[in-house]
């Protein structure tokens, strides 16, 4: 989405596909400038396949890239490392309390 988008323009733009419930574009959280890519939410799922039939299409004189909204799967996760990433551990003492020791052998890997 060009830069200078507003959520108006888009929801012009895709107004063709079907009722459109909400127009988010996405800002870089330090800066405040947006991202150059929005989200669309439809009223009804069947507009989704007409608005990405406006892939390619001219939106303030640049060809934009229309998508649905990628969903991801329920127990896959790409930042799913495996195993245990700590450093430390509890030990129960005989008096009741705990202290922490660093474990004898490293998991995974550690950068300074």
């Amino acid at each position: 989405v060009d830069y200078g988008g507003t959520a108006e323009e888009l929801e012009s733009h895709f107004s063709s596909c079907g009722d459109i419930n909400r127009v988010t574009i996405l800002c870089d959280k330090f800066s405040g400038h947006p991202k150059g890519y929005a989200y669309i939410e439809f009223e009804e799922k069947s507009s989704v396949t007409a608005a990405v039939e406006l892939n390619g299409s001219v939106f303030r004189g640049r060809i934009i890239k229309v998508l649905p909204k990628r969903t991801n799967m329920p127990g896959l996760s790409t930042t799913d490392r495996g195993g245990h990433q700590g450093h430390f551990q509890a030990t129960r003492t005989h008096w009741g309390g705990y202290y922490r020791e660093q474990q004898a052998r490293m998991q995974g890997r550690m950068y300074r």
